[in-house]
């Protein structure tokens, strides 16, 4: 298993939420599923950090590990989710009510399986309210307005009245941003929100959601397995693999000089419309299972940098002030250099 670190930078007064060493485990009858393996990152205010990988890499369930929403038979085993200083991993169930959906908003996937269909739009809005706050009812009204404007609902007072099934997949999407927004959260984790939707919205929602960003000076999660969406959106990004982080960095260090063989070739993986026809690189191999795991590095029966080394734990290589690699090539190349 990889070393953590729990920051490759130093935190800074700013720093809203500290994940650290964070071990989400799901007991089965056929063993230990570990899911999540001492992830460590932090998010800034006013900053977008994305978390990438395949299916099965541990994004959603670490985003799902910071609201506390795994069910049995998953489990937080170990580690620390520090927001504004407060551990929430050590918080009861009551005292999370007051952050879920509140200081800390999610999105998922679905819209249609997280808006009520029998229910209208502003009265789905006001309860997120009036779960948390006691606010007069114009003043409720105001704030789910304000909200659809800011994702481009137009006329909003209108559609306050209409059904979830009275829009569009993309406005459905602007529609379930609105409502995390409603509430005015420090963090907002968003697990794939664009995923559904073709490309044309997928670049309207996007620039909206960087727009909201840098207006409320929330931090967001963008979890997603799209890099050339990320790269449009993200200001840092986290790289995972098995439930592991294989590299993290600036946008700009991660999709311009990736050195983990596996982010380099999620990057291969992207189409290029520099080269029409060219037929699409695919990773060899597949993914370990999570049952058995060993302590080297994850990726190692998928690579061709493959090294006896990369079979033991791999500690953090920090290549700047920003960027880390747990990679043994990366130290190589490094003491070479």
């Amino acid at each position: 298993m990889s070393e953590p670190c729990a920051n490759p930078q130093p935190s800074k007064p700013e720093t809203l939420l500290e994940v650290e060493k964070l071990n989400t485990w799901f007991f089965t009858r056929k063993g230990v599923v570990k899911s999540v393996r001492d992830v460590s990152f932090h998010v800034e205010k006013g900053e977008v950090l994305s978390v990438v990988g395949e299916s099965g890499s541990g994004k959603s369930v670490t985003g799902l590990s910071i609201l506390r929403l795994i069910d049995q038979p998953g489990r937080i085993v170990s580690g620390a989710i520090r927001f504004n200083g407060t551990d929430l991993a050590t918080l009861s169930e009551e005292e999370m009510r007051s952050y879920r959906g509140n200081r800390i908003a999610m999105i998922f996937q679905n819209p249609m399986m997280t808006l009520n269909p029998v229910q209208r739009i502003g009265d789905q809005m006001a309860e997120a309210i009036s779960e948390h706050e006691d606010l007069p009812q114009s003043e409720v009204m105001r704030r789910c307005i304000e909200a659809l404007k800011a994702v481009g609902i137009p006329s909003p007072e209108e559609r306050m009245k209409a059904y979830p099934h009275e829009f569009s997949g993309g406005m459905r999407q602007r529609i379930v941003i609105a409502t995390a927004l409603v509430t005015q959260p420090d963090l907002i984790i968003a697990d794939e929100p664009t995923t559904a939707l073709d490309v044309t919205i997928q670049a309207q929602i996007i620039h909206q959601t960087r727009k909201l960003i840098d207006e409320t000076g929330a931090g967001m999660i963008w979890v997603s397995h799209d890099l050339a969406t990320v790269s449009e959106l993200a200001d840092r990004v986290v790289v995972m693999y098995a439930g592991a982080v294989m590299e993290i960095g600036t946008t700009a260090e991660i999709i311009g000089s990736p050195r983990h063989p596996y982010t380099q070739q999620l990057l291969n993986s992207v189409p290029s419309r520099n080269e029409p026809g060219k037929e699409l690189f695919q990773i060899p191999g597949m993914m370990p299972s999570l049952l058995s795991l060993g302590e080297g590095c994850a990726f190692a029966s998928r690579c061709s940098a493959r090294r006896p080394a990369c079979d033991q734990p791999i500690p953090p290589e920090h290549l700047s002030a920003t960027h880390t690699v747990w990679c043994v090539r990366a130290k190589e190349e490094g003491d070479a250099a």
